[in-house]
């Protein structure tokens, strides 16, 4: 048993040390500007983020409006049946993982490519010139950009039916009745409006580079190639790893505007161009059903959170410093 003495000597320790309140309190003062800095940009995380969480719920409702989110019917796993059983399950699946997988690899491989490209351009003005051209697609709009796809696809007026394809004897297509070509279309809209930003990207972390490697690399009369291939990709190997992480994370996630803006919703292109959002949208303007919308939505995010941790886990097994988390 404690003495009285050592339980008198706790209690002069404890009234010695500061609280936990206390210190707390010291620590704010010491990181007030800090904190006031972060905490717009925390509550937006919360606002936008976090608090729309509680909408998983409805995935698991059947929505009655008069009764509420909370009030309304636990309807199970019914509504994940729409998008499962449906005989165009596959195709959609299909069409959405191939395009984003063929994206995320096609879109990496050419932005890498022109960030390399841009770096060796020395003169300051035209650096910053040819990187906002590069990146001005990425702001337009995909309503605008669907317009401009219009204008060059139209079979009436279009550029490429009545410019190109005439001076090869080629007759005029008709571009938004044929899907055998819209791969390519989607491909090609994709890579111009989204090669930008990545590109801004990677430049950013082959600039952070130190010249002395490649000071060293070219005394030691190293090609470009070869700088390239045992310096700058190295180097920015962690910057390739998180871009493609991220687009893994989305694969089950289609560019809604790309798939129902740029193809105008044509019905003969539905099985080139149908993926999970579009299909999903579709039946929510026809059906009603926020129930099932929702679910689908609760689908991509699992899948794409489970395929986040399987490829973090991969990368960490085989380089753990170039891992994610």
């Amino acid at each position: 048993m404690n003495t009285k003495a050592e339980v008198l000597q706790a209690d002069l320790s404890a009234v010695k040390s500061p609280s936990k309140w206390r210190h707390a309190w010291k620590t704010f003062k010491r990181y007030r500007a800090l904190i006031l800095m972060i905490l717009p940009g925390m509550l937006y995380l919360a606002i936008n983020n976090y608090l729309p969480m509680f909408g998983v719920i409805i995935a698991f409702k059947d929505i009655n409006y008069r009764k509420g989110i909370l009030g309304s019917d636990w309807a199970g796993l019914r509504n994940f049946e729409y998008l499962f059983k449906t005989s165009d399950a596959w195709l959609i699946t299909r069409n959405t993982i191939m395009y984003n997988g063929f994206f995320i690899l096609i879109n990496t491989a050419l932005a890498i490519a022109v960030a390399i490209l841009l770096n060796e351009v020395k003169n300051r003005f035209m650096s910053r010139f040819y990187q906002s051209i590069i990146l001005l697609p990425y702001l337009i709009s995909m309503v605008i950009v669907g317009y401009l796809a219009l204008a060059m696809l139209n079979v009436e007026n279009g550029y490429l039916n009545h410019q190109i394809l005439p001076l090869f004897g080629i007759e005029p297509i008709s571009w938004y009745s044929e899907p055998k070509y819209w791969p390519f279309i989607l491909t090609i809209v994709n890579i111009w409006k989204n090669v930008g930003y990545l590109c801004i990207i990677f430049l950013a972390g082959i600039v952070g580079i130190d010249s002395e490697y490649y000071e060293a690399a070219t005394l030691d009369g190293a090609s470009k190639w070869q700088q390239i291939r045992t310096i700058t990709l190295p180097l920015l190997s962690p910057t390739i790893v998180v871009m493609t992480l991220l687009g893994i994370g989305r694969i089950f996630y289609s560019d809604f505007g790309l798939f129902y803006q740029v193809p105008l919703n044509s019905g003969p292109l539905q099985p080139a161009t149908d993926v999970i959002d579009t299909y999903v949208f579709r039946g929510l303007m026809t059906l009603g059903d926020i129930g099932m919308s929702s679910a689908a939505g609760f689908y991509q995010s699992v899948v794409g959170f489970t395929l986040v941790l399987l490829s973090n886990a991969i990368i960490r097994r085989r380089s753990p410093e170039q891992a994610l988390f």
